[in-house]
């Protein structure tokens, strides 16, 4: 077993049992709810409570184990999304089919053991929770005698207090009915006070009863002697027993539900399917005889061709034309109706034996199919979570929760619609059984194969853009309007966005023009642009793009103009490739037009969004404008501005044009067609401070910092640069020199513990915090990376570097 399996494996185990146990106390009190009038005031034991809510609990993993399954694995997968192991794995050439592989053998184990459980521990369930509750309903509740009032509770006696010592348990004002004779009010005690308790056995009631008179009166009359009898006997103190049936909870020694439908396996549910299928023919055969021989037929017999054979008579076609007189047809009429009334009254109940035996076949089919339904349901649950994690890529118990409860509630609408359904025979029992996994596969299949093309459904932007794809088209139907044919020019990542709009807004993107594939790593394998990933992502099998892809060598290569030219596109759109030459940029009757991530004029070059930062700009934006000659100096057609916070890196500013610019793209496509614009001719770059009109290749030497300049200086230039290619520095420790990437910085705020007296590139430490003496003092480092380690920040960096009267040159 590889590393990458062994920790996808724990990273799931952990999260499964976790939810199992959760989902697992949730069904239980459920449950418990449900039972909880039959349990309470009988003096049940706490082992008899858990035996009942440990059988109960094993009647939920239908439940149980699907939802668990959903949840982990949305959890597991969702993990990854969210802390970039799942980025990190397609970076290592790990797809995400091969991350699934292991965790699809544990769903197969998950879902075999789900069958065994089905078929062997479910029925034993229903028979133990069966068996126990029809055992808790016949204990009767504990006896709890009210105060000034008649207490019927006790089988065959009536009592009665007056007042009751809450501390020590003695009653006052006692008085005792004895009704085990069913002759009335015939025996009565009345006591000061009195005492109550059990056996231990709880078979018998102990009443003592102090200072009191007991009356019985003898009832047997007779013709001669009509008087009554009246026997009264003083006390000081006297025992009642009182004998008590099923107060205390007595356990059947056998199981009483064996032969119930839930509580069998599928062997027994065969054997019962063909003793109850012949007792079903039998009875079909025995109901189509006597409607044959004793309802249809007036002389069956006739039809019997070993009885028939030389019969000359004829069969009477109209009975009543053989009728004497009209109080005979009358007469015969009124037969047949009686004739048909007793039919109709026999086939209903022929109809009701039939739908008894048709109602437990429908019963024991559905359960039989049922012991499968829940292995498929835990492996769909598994294909549902799996890539709804790696799509959503949130992990926790937030996210994961609110999704995975949206598709269990469907699962058990569904299920427990198909089961009523089935029973009542208006679908058939497979139909019934599967219908829950019959709704759910297509999603599992539809998802799963949505997150192998890394296609964000649960981004609303693609919505979006999808409703705009629509007006669109709308509009440009009602006004007439031609779409252009597209050619579009890109290489980097900052490229894919405006493609990405361009073909999902139904633009006729005719072919894409990007770099040639490169050999490069240790293994000298062919690397694509990211503009060839997207588009082979594309296509159906991965491998081959639905659009032509054209990647010269030259861009002054014959074959490549000669293609073009063949294509005729009426815009060329150019985002972040190569300076085209006049042959190129002049072919398109719309023209050529770049997407430049400037305010042009200012920033004209290969690094705008770099320099801008690193020049401590407040504005930023995109730029689109006509390919002249010269390098970003065509006419302008649009642009658009975003603001630039005083913490924001490069990173986050590129994030943000590049939406912004796929957004601008598509308006200036629009534009240009429908001929809606003037590009508008740049002003003099004189008219520009000089230190923003250009802006140039990033270098080694730019990349590094000048700790004599001010702070903000040296905020700007980390902020610039983070977090590619990042900004550069080498500490010096004693006799090492090390190279180091720093990606965060802030300038502290003026407090006591601030280093006040740092000379330039000088390092400090204060706790956890990391300084750096600038020009106008120090400088905190927030995030940094020292060669062969991962960034860290500067906390956990300084748990292992001990380097005093270190340096930053």
């Amino acid at each position: 077993m590889k590393k990458l399996d062994l920790f996808i494996l724990k990273s799931f185990f952990g999260p499964f049992l976790m939810t199992f146990f959760v989902t697992a106390f949730i069904f239980v009190m459920q449950f418990l709810w449900m039972y909880i009038d039959d349990l309470v005031g009988k003096g049940l034991s706490i082992w008899v409570i858990l035996e009942f809510l440990g059988w109960g609990s094993a009647t939920t993993l239908p439940y149980t184990m699907p939802l668990s399954t959903l949840l982990a694995s949305i959890m597991t997968f969702g993990n990854f999304g969210e802390h970039n192991e799942l980025l990190s794995m397609k970076a290592a050439g790990i797809s995400l089919q091969r991350a699934l592989y292991p965790l699809v053998y544990v769903a197969i184990v998950i879902s075999i053991s789900a069958f065994f459980v089905s078929n062997n521990l479910i029925p034993l369930a229903y028979n133990k929770i069966y068996t126990l509750q029809y055992d808790i309903s016949k204990t009767k509740e504990e006896i709890k005698i009210p105060t000034g009032t008649f207490y019927n509770g006790i089988d065959g006696y009536s009592l009665r207090v007056d007042d009751r010592n809450k501390e020590t348990g003695m009653m006052y004002g006692v008085m005792v009915y004895n009704h085990t004779s069913n002759k009335g009010n015939v025996s009565l005690a009345i006591a000061d006070s009195g005492m109550i308790r059990s056996t231990a056995d709880k078979k018998a009631l102990l009443f003592t009863l102090y200072s009191g008179v007991s009356y019985e009166e003898n009832t047997k009359l007779s013709y001669k002697d009509t008087v009554s009898e009246v026997n009264r006997v003083d006390f000081s103190m006297q025992e009642v027993v009182i004998p008590l049936e099923n107060y205390s909870f007595q356990k059947s020694e056998k199981e009483r539900y064996g032969s119930d439908i839930m509580a069998r396996n599928l062997e027994q549910l065969r054997n019962d399917r063909d003793s109850i299928g012949a007792k079903y023919d039998k009875t079909i055969t025995e109901h189509e005889l006597n409607v044959n021989y004793s309802i249809a037929l007036e002389k069956a017999s006739q039809l019997d061709t070993a009885k028939n054979k030389g019969l000359s008579s004829r069969f009477d076609v109209d009975t009543l034309m053989a009728c004497a007189s009209h109080q005979s047809e009358l007469s015969a009429v009124e037969g047949a109706l009686k004739a048909v009334k007793k039919s109709i009254q026999t086939m209903q109940t022929y109809d009701r034996e039939i739908n008894q035996h048709t109602y437990y076949l429908r019963r024991i089919d559905l359960e039989y199919m049922r012991k499968f339904t829940l292995s498929f349901a835990c492996l769909i649950f598994f294909f549902i979570g799996a890539p709804l994690g790696a799509i959503i890529r949130k992990g926790g118990l937030g996210t994961p929760m609110i999704v995975s409860s949206m598709f269990f509630v469907l699962y058990w609408v569904v299920d427990i619609s198909g089961k009523k359904l089935a029973k009542d025979g208006a679908i058939t029992p497979e139909l019934g059984a599967f219908l829950s996994t019959m709704v759910l596969l297509p999603i599992s299949v539809f998802l799963t194969w949505k997150s192998t093309k890394d296609s964000a459904i649960f981004n609303i932007d693609s919505y979006i853009q999808a409703i705009k794809k629509v007006f669109r088209k709308v509009i440009m139907l009602t006004k007439g309007k031609i779409k252009p044919k597209i050619v579009f020019m890109g290489t980097p990542e900052f490229a894919v966005e405006s493609l990405k709009t361009l073909i999902e807004g139904g633009y006729d993107v005719a072919a894409v023009v990007t770099v040639p594939d490169r050999k490069s790593g240790r293994g000298l394998k062919v690397s694509y642009s990211p503009v060839k990933k997207y588009l082979l992502s594309l296509g159906e099998d991965g491998e081959h793009s639905p659009i032509e892809l054209l990647q010269p060598e030259s861009l002054k290569d014959p074959g490549f103009k000669s293609r073009l030219e063949e294509i005729n596109a009426d815009i060329f759109v150019v985002v972040a490739f190569r300076m085209l030459p006049r042959a190129i940029w002049s072919m398109p009757r719309f023209g050529t037009f770049n997407l430049h991530s400037s305010l042009l004029p200012k920033y004209r070059g290969a690094a705008p969004m770099n320099w801008a930062i690193i020049n401590g700009e407040t504005e930023s934006g995109v730029t689109t404008f006509l390919l002249d000659d010269k390098i970003d100096t065509g006419s302008i057609i649009m642009s658009e501005s975003v603001s630039i916070s005083e913490d924001e890196t490069v990173g986050e500013l590129y994030e943000q044009l590049q939406r912004i610019g796929a957004r601008l793209v598509l308006k200036s496509v629009d534009a240009l067609a429908n001929g809606t614009v003037e590009p508008v001719p740049q002003s003099d770059i004189e008219s520009v401070p000089e230190y923003a009109r250009y802006a140039p290749k990033l270098t080694a030497e730019t990349l590094r910092i000048d700790w004599n300049s001010t702070r903000r200086n040296v905020m700007n230039l980390v902020r610039g640069l983070s977090p590619v290619p990042a900004a550069h520095s080498n500490l010096v420790c004693d006799d090492d020199v090390m190279d180091v990437k720093i990606y965060s910085v802030a300038v502290p705020s003026d407090d006591s513990r601030t280093p006040t007296d740092l000379h330039c590139g000088e390092v400090a430490k204060d706790g956890r915090r990391l300084f750096v003496g600038c020009a106008d003092g120090a400088i905190e480092i927030l995030e940094l990376q020292i060669p062969g380690k991962r960034r860290l920040s500067a906390s956990d960096f300084l748990l292992g570097f001990r380097g005093e009267g270190a340096r930053f040159e």
